[in-house]
């Protein structure tokens, strides 16, 4: 889970071209969604993502966080990307009181938890494919991206987007993706794991404050290959997808002191031999890479895709 503050900035006239053609075009990619996956219930993070509350007020707002504590889930020893997810000490104090991973023996009902689940904070939503595509989206060619979008470089959203984009050009592998549209993810996800999946994403009744959670029960996936995908702070949807395996995905359903129940998506990684020695999680957990299986959960905002029976 990531924990963000999120300062607020508007699009002004591109933004409002934006909206008004995806709004022209609303069913676009539901359409391609139930072409391809017409078998797959669409889960609520994308759901909201296609018809957000904020596109219906007149006044088109949208918010770029600026990461407080980021924890990258699953981010492993990678040519391009090594030792990306070492936690600092500062990470580590202020996450001190929140379980942000835990064992996979931890994985049952009766277990407590110390989570906090808030509301998404980035107002952005998915574009169309055709529109997504006709965007710049590269380091080389920010200046024109900063242009259209009204922001000054050196701005916290300045910084922001150009973090993202660098993320997304970083050299990965053909099992990572930058995914800047519906229809991207899709593609991309079914062809990893093909078109008979199950898509999911953590569901909250309410915004909470940290507190205890119970585990009120468990129900494990078919197969040990997930796809997940990360929704990036950007102008509009962008979201990092990354096949991962020797994994196991639940649905985990939850209870909150305060009586606040969440239905949510964990996934428990049984080989992290590969992981950055000084990740989060061994720090955490104080336990060596690739001794024990690790698991955490999912926020809102992230898609996990899972093969289906």
């Amino acid at each position: 889970m990531e924990f963000r503050i999120t300062p607020i900035f508007t699009f002004l006239s591109l933004a409002l071209v934006l909206v008004t053609s995806f709004a022209s075009l609303p069913s676009d990619p539901e359409a391609y969604w139930k072409s391809v996956l017409p078998n797959t219930p669409m889960p609520k993070a994308v759901k909201d993502l296609l018809h957000p509350e904020w596109m219906e007020d007149k006044n088109t707002v949208v918010k770029v966080g600026k990461d407080a504590v980021d924890i990258d889930h699953d981010l492993s020893v990678a040519p391009g990307n090594a030792y990306e997810a070492g936690a600092t000490m500062d990470q580590l104090h202020q996450l001190e009181n929140f379980t942000v991973y835990f064992l996979e023996n931890d994985m049952k009902e009766g277990t407590k938890m110390n989570l906090q689940f808030t509301k998404a904070t980035i107002e952005s939503a998915f574009l169309p494919r055709p529109i997504a595509e006709s965007i710049p989206f590269a380091s080389k060619e920010l200046p024109e991206i900063f242009k259209k979008f009204l922001v000054t470089p050196k701005s916290v959203e300045g910084k922001t987007m150009k973090k993202t984009i660098k993320k997304c050009e970083k050299p990965g592998t053909k099992a990572e993706y930058c995914a800047t549209s519906l229809e991207e993810m899709i593609d991309f996800s079914t062809s990893k794991l093909g078109k008979r999946v199950k898509a999911m994403s953590t569901e909250v009744e309410n915004e909470t404050q940290l507190q205890k959670f119970s585990i009120t029960g468990v129900k494990k996936m078919a197969g040990e290959e997930t796809v997940v995908c990360h929704k990036l702070p950007y102008a509009y949807a962008v979201f990092y997808c990354h096949k991962i395996s020797n994994t196991k995905a639940y649905k985990v359903s939850l209870e909150g002191a305060d009586g606040t129940k969440a239905k949510a998506v964990g996934v428990c990684h049984f080989d992290t031999s590969a992981w950055n020695p000084k990740h989060f999680a061994f720090q955490a957990l104080k336990v060596e890479p690739g001794i024990v299986p690790i698991c955490h959960l999912f926020g809102e905002e992230d898609i996990v895709w899972v093969p289906k029976v």
